[in-house]
């Protein structure tokens, strides 16, 4: 079946229906992984968001529910150049089309990816439609401009407090949109973990006197989630250590005096360098999902410094706290499906959380 996406600024392509025959209208980005396109379609960093694939064959490998971030996809529609339709895989339960189908998600395949992300790249992230149904063009682009993503996190976030047992640190971990592979790290090495929704009081939090606190990453605009925001600086104002990841990091910013802007077209991949600033200078290739960054200008040097940058365009993608014991990143160490370089960083959280329980 003949499908279109069509771009706020009158762009076109034409190419062929994948999933759900439903007409979406979104926020349109790329994703420049060569693999992992079953941890990106589950990552809820995507909600509101049609996401385009820019490696050209996708799904070769099938949908293998096991290595899923969460419990459903959550992007708004997705966009491939070349879908596979014969996976090859001992491990495979099925096709990315009637995963697709079963997650009512549209899709368009047979478009040029590469040219729809020069166009991202070259004017900005735009929104779009993705339709299978006779439109007027004139009618649709007021439509694509008028449409926002708010109100994500909610959408996202958990509704009960979930718990996974360990003998070890305790860890209060905040789902803003949670990648399911930060709560397995805290795990893997032992840690007590109870998963909060985002909206939980920090008094709640608190109340049950953590080790360590958690901010997940998340989808959307950081300067949204106002109540939040306020929670966070209740727990910044404690001594309890913190991590915080993507959306976290941006939030524990604004929280404490520091601004956001949204990015041209944001960083979306798993190859994307970040230099470290406060070691010895080392590059780590790191897995990215935001459309948002801290602005270090607005940054007061008493309250934090940065403490990774990225090395193509010299955006923040971490900061160190002065006094605290808080430390933030932009990029996501769980990397699922990788690379694995940042990974040390939850080490570093026991270290820290260990240091503060032995003062």
């Amino acid at each position: 079946m003949k499908a279109s996406l069509i771009l706020e600024d009158g762009t076109v392509f034409t190419g062929t229906s994948i999933g759900s025959t439903r007409t979406c209208i979104s926020e349109i980005v790329f994703n420049t992984s060569m693999t992992g396109y079953l941890e990106v379609l589950t990552d809820p960093s995507y909600a509101g968001q049609a996401v385009c694939m820019t490696y050209p064959l996708i799904g070769n490998y099938g949908i293998i529910r096991e290595d899923s971030e969460s419990g459903q996809p959550w992007p708004d529609g997705y966009i491939v150049r070349e879908l596979s339709r014969l996976p090859n895989n001992f491990r495979s339960e099925g096709t990315i089309q009637n995963y697709l189908i079963q997650n009512d998600i549209p899709g368009i395949s047979g478009i040029d990816t590469r040219g729809l992300t020069r166009i991202l790249r070259e004017k900005g992230t735009m929104n779009g439609m993705i339709t299978t149904e006779p439109y007027v063009l004139e009618d649709v682009i007021p439509r694509l401009k008028a449409y926002s993503p708010r109100g994500v996190v909610a959408k996202v976030t958990c509704v009960r407090p979930r718990h996974i047992a360990g003998d070890g640190f305790k860890v209060a971990l905040y789902d803003f949109g949670m990648k399911e592979d930060i709560a397995q790290n805290l795990a893997k090495r032992g840690c007590d973990v109870t998963i909060y929704p985002a909206f939980t009081p920090a008094e709640e939090v608190l109340a049950g006197q953590p080790d360590g606190i958690m901010l997940s990453n998340g989808p959307g605009d950081p300067k949204e989630c106002t109540e939040i925001i306020k929670e966070i600086r209740k727990l910044y104002d404690t001594d309890i250590p913190i991590f915080a990841i993507c959306l976290g990091h941006q939030l524990m910013a604004l929280a404490t005096g520091a601004d956001t802007y949204k990015l041209k077209y944001g960083h979306r991949g798993g190859n994307h360098p970040v230099r470290d600033l406060m070691g010895d200078g080392r590059v780590y290739i790191t897995s990215q999902n935001h459309g948002y960054a801290v602005d270090t200008k607005s940054l007061d040097p008493n309250v934090a410094v940065p403490a990774f940058e990225n090395v193509n365009d010299g955006t923040n993608e971490g900061l160190k706290y002065i006094g605290k014991n808080i430390f933030t990143v932009q990029f996501h160490p769980e990397a699922c499906p990788g690379p694995q370089d940042a990974n040390f960083l939850f080490d570093r959280f026991l270290e820290i959380m260990k240091g503060a329980k032995d003062a």
